[in-house]
């Protein structure tokens, strides 16, 4: 069953109020998810698509790195097109320690300048989406609380409601969210739709995973919807399709590094 994306408007008013007593435990089920193998070495396109409160659209698309290096994880991606946005580049180091800072660095081609992202800039829109900077790294399993609120259908496949509320003040400043509400699918231990309540502004984000492959052997989300919502009203949209996704590449260390950033494409 497949139901339409409308329905996310009214989950928050759906989402059950009190714990849910049966089944495994929060923690447990996101222990699961923290350890679920979302591949290596992973090359990627990304078509995305920006929409504002009219559903006027903005096209860009972008090519894809990702590596693992021990625990931690380095992503690195590059803008192709528009013109206006080409080469500009944004690299991370994803690191799993709780109470470490991940290391982001944005390079703007048009200014020869890399702009490092401070900790307190990391609830802002990434490149005008409705993604932020945080939330372009994995969370921390340590850096949030999680309660177990119920279970859902999504797409005709089972799911977990998790409550997952930030541990302290600078981890909420830092995502920009007071809390979230994840649906966990139970096959797969996966995240496939999540509420965020905005710490400020009184607004909601909505994340919708649309598509789901299985490429070599990796479930793989293949289309993201995000929207912000304040007062039942879209303010605004992006959308990014992932294409010819490759796990198991050749991928050297020394392209994560802040000279490769700046050479661009």
């Amino acid at each position: 069953m497949r139901r339409p994306v409308a329905v996310l408007a009214v989950l928050a008013a759906m989402l059950p109020s009190g714990a849910y007593a049966e089944g495994p435990a929060a923690l447990e089920i996101m222990q699961r998810v923290d350890a679920r193998d979302d591949g290596d070495n992973r090359t990627a396109r990304i078509n995305m698509s920006l929409f504002d409160r009219n559903n006027r659209e903005r096209k860009r698309s972008l090519e894809t790195y990702m590596k693992d290096r021990g625990p931690d994880t380095l992503n690195l991606m590059f803008f192709l097109e528009p013109a206006n946005v080409r080469n500009t580049g944004f690299l991370t180091v994803d690191f799993r320690s709780p109470g470490r800072d991940d290391d982001q660095w944005l390079y703007l081609p048009e200014l020869h300048k890399t702009k490092r992202i401070a900790s307190a800039n990391k609830s802002q829109s990434f490149m005008g989406t409705d993604f932020s900077y945080a939330d372009m790294t994995r969370r921390v399993l340590e850096e949030w609380n999680y309660k177990l609120l119920g279970e859902r259908e999504v797409r005709g496949k089972m799911a977990w409601l998790i409550e997952a509320t930030p541990v302290s003040r600078a981890v909420e400043k830092r995502y920009g969210y007071a809390k979230s509400v994840l649906f966990v699918r139970q096959d797969i231990d996966m995240v496939v739709r999540a509420v965020h309540w905005l710490s400020e502004g009184g607004r909601l984000k909505y994340l919708d995973v649309k598509s789901l492959q299985q490429i070599d052997g990796i479930w793989t989300a293949t289309e993201i919807d995000m929207r912000t919502v304040r007062n039942k009203e879209t303010l605004h949209r992006t959308v990014m399709r992932f294409e010819d996704v490759r796990y198991g590449q050749v991928l050297d260390e020394n392209l994560f590094t802040l000279r490769r950033l700046e050479r661009g494409t």
